[in-house]
């Protein structure tokens, strides 16, 4: 009998894993409708910081989870969500001169940089497994120099990108090693988000760029965006991890970079490159790899924890 309890928990928890990770992948779906309405990105992530603030605050209260920050949290996390805002800046904004997709798979070498930074910064043991895993992850990316619309090499999606894998490296190193590493996951979300919030809120000339969504459409896609890949996407990996643990979670998250480039490809009509098959698939084996090597890492892990948001 415990043995098929432990099955299906184990079942339970790889599901979960799956939808979550699928949500993440919504992205585009839910912020490509909004640009199309002539809603900047800064907008959008204002909303979308904005209202899953709003839920995941909702969901502290029902629990009863505690809102309170010491000094030293208010300042590490007024930090931490000026980078977590500033990650997702990049992302939304390469949205707008790249395929959507490829951008997300750019943003997938998440792990990578948190590898190189640690062995840089920190002077952590770098294996041999990392150190090629990221020589391919750069030549993959290398092969994503045709943008999915077949418009050419877009220099400034890829550097955005790349700029976001890399702020989100910062943020999840920063989080590991400060005083953030012990607070929970709805607390940290709440509060990065909030702080996020704050910073496209300040970035909107204080509010006064901040346009009113036009419509209930519109509104519908930004409830969905801080809805499915947020709120959704954050609890269910949360989830699943502690159940089935980091490794196969972060494995697993390989789908959320297929799934926007299905989005992108079915949706939006972009067109994927065989140069730009190579490069999905040099990377997305790559980081798989490297989350597989790394299984007793706790450290490498950690970047499974807290979804971009």
């Amino acid at each position: 009998m415990r043995l098929k309890q432990n099955t299906m928990s184990l079942v339970w928890g790889y599901m979960l894993a799956v939808i979550g990770s699928a949500c993440y992948g919504l992205n585009p779906l839910f912020a490509i409708p909004l640009y199309n309405d002539g809603i900047t990105p800064m907008n959008v992530l204002f909303y979308r910081y904005a209202i899953s603030t709003a839920i995941i605050g909702i969901y502290m209260l029902a629990k009863g989870k505690s809102f309170r920050l010491t000094k030293s949290e208010a300042l590490a996390t007024i930090i931490m969500g000026t980078l977590f805002a500033s990650s997702s800046a990049g992302l939304f904004y390469s949205f707008k001169y790249m395929d959507p997709g490829l951008a997300s798979v750019i943003l997938f070498t998440y792990p990578l940089f948190v590898a190189l930074l640690s062995w840089l910064v920190f002077h952590e043991h770098m294996s041999r497994t990392t150190f090629l895993c990221i020589i391919v992850t750069s030549l993959g990316i290398c092969m994503l120099k045709q943008d999915g619309a077949g418009g050419g090499f877009s220099l400034i999606g890829m550097t955005l990108a790349i700029l976001s894998g890399l702020t989100y490296a910062i943020y999840l190193i920063g989080v590991n090693r400060s005083i953030l590493k012990d607070m929970s996951i709805s607390r940290l979300s709440f509060f990065a988000l909030a702080f996020g919030t704050i910073v496209f809120f300040i970035s909107g000339n204080f509010g006064m760029d901040i346009i009113p969504l036009p419509d209930m459409q519109s509104w519908g896609n930004a409830f969905g965006l801080a809805v499915f890949p947020t709120v959704i996407s954050l609890l269910l990996i949360t989830k699943s991890i502690h159940i089935i643990g980091s490794t196969p979670a972060s494995i697993i998250g390989a789908l959320e970079p297929i799934t926007a480039l299905a989005v992108s490809l079915a949706a939006f009509g972009g067109v994927i490159t065989g140069g730009n098959i190579i490069g999905i698939v040099l990377i997305l084996c790559a980081v798989m790899f490297m989350a597989y090597s790394n299984k007793n890492n706790v450290k490498a892990n950690t970047s499974t924890i807290q979804k971009q948001a």
